[in-house]
């Protein structure tokens, strides 16, 4: 098969589309001819040498594909060769082929395109496992979300939206802004004018924030504290501002706040918060608010995957909002 290889870590220059070893299929696996992948943070600090895969996962990048079953492994029922799906990924996505546990896979929500389906598993078990399954947002809660343009923001907006919650966000220009406001946001915080604690406070009576998806650790931990309501819940998502932050417990035992801190990539595949829980929640869930149309995927921009190096750029561009897809050559 073909993939993304890297020779050293560096820039998006050292991304190359070469031939490489097919993947084997493990029992309780099953191979997928991979249609698209989508771009997302994780894969530009791997593609820097900042984030190395888990032990036993592929390292070549992609979080996330869309595809067809081209082969089952023992074991695995449910699934038929010739099905058309996408999958949460630990590694592999960047290629032709790869071997997913059957466990990630989830069928095309009713009404989205294959490829389109690619920006679509990494976002919504992201979301769905640390705004709902963990921080429990319920209707009427008030749900801020840093980031708001990005493909993690504009999917939490739409889910926050779907589920009867208020949504706050931070974003960094007007014409994000303006994107969230069409999402469903009404709290608009641009961070590069406003102080978000202030406004939030402000538009929010002095209440703050039920549940706050933060992707910025560091930089933000003392404020998001602050902004946080009585019982609210902070979930850390990404270290974009920062490994470490200063953390007042005097203002968490006051508040009775819950602070937690959650990767998905290198969750375990089964048991307790595993992967395998959480794609099976989403598709019973979540997969409904995609097919009734409460809940869309945002995708920006669609390349080739032999443009990989210019998906990376978009996405880093200040002014991309959501995914960026990597679309798969066939022959």
């Amino acid at each position: 098969m073909y993939a993304i290889t890297i020779d050293q870590p560096g820039g998006p220059e050292v991304m190359t589309w070469a031939e490489q070893p097919d993947p084997e299929l493990p029992p309780g696996h099953v191979l997928l001819d991979v249609a698209a992948t989508a771009v997302n943070r994780a894969d530009l600090l791997q593609r820097q040498g900042f984030y190395p895969p888990p032990p036993g996962a592929s390292d070549i990048l992609g979080l996330e594909c869309s595809g067809t079953i081209a082969e089952l492994g023992e074991g695995v029922s449910g699934w038929s060769v010739g099905d058309q799906v996408c999958a949460l990924l630990a590694g592999g996505g960047y290629a032709e082929k790869v071997a997913v546990p059957a466990s990630q896979l989830l069928p095309l929500p009713e009404g989205v395109d294959l490829l389109v389906a690619a920006s679509l598993p990494e976002v919504a078990c992201t979301v769905w496992a640390n705004v709902v399954m963990g921080a429990g947002l319920s209707r009427g809660d008030v749900l801020l979300v840093h980031g708001g343009g990005g493909g993690i923001g504009t999917h939490a907006i739409q889910v926050g939206v779907a589920l009867g919650a208020r949504v706050a966000v931070t974003a960094g220009s007007e014409e994000k802004l303006a994107r969230c406001r069409e999402l469903g946001a009404d709290i608009l915080v641009n961070y590069r004018e406003a102080d978000f604690v202030d406004e939030i406070r402000k538009a929010t009576d002095g209440h703050g924030a039920d549940v706050i998806l933060d992707n910025m650790g560091g930089a933000y931990l003392g404020r998001n504290v602050d902004v946080l309501a009585a019982d609210g819940r902070l979930v850390v998502i990404g270290m974009q501002g920062g490994r470490k932050g200063e953390l007042d417990l005097g203002k968490v035992l006051a508040k009775r706040a819950h602070v937690t801190a959650a990767g998905l990539r290198g969750r375990p595949e089964s048991g307790r918060e595993g992967k395998a829980d959480i794609v099976a929640d989403v598709r019973k869930r979540l997969w409904p608010l995609i097919a009734e149309g409460a809940v869309h995927p945002i995708v920006s921009a669609e390349l080739p995957i032999t443009e990989a190096p210019r998906g990376h750029e978009l996405l880093d561009s200040a002014d991309t909002v959501g995914k960026v897809i990597l679309t798969i050559p066939r022959n």
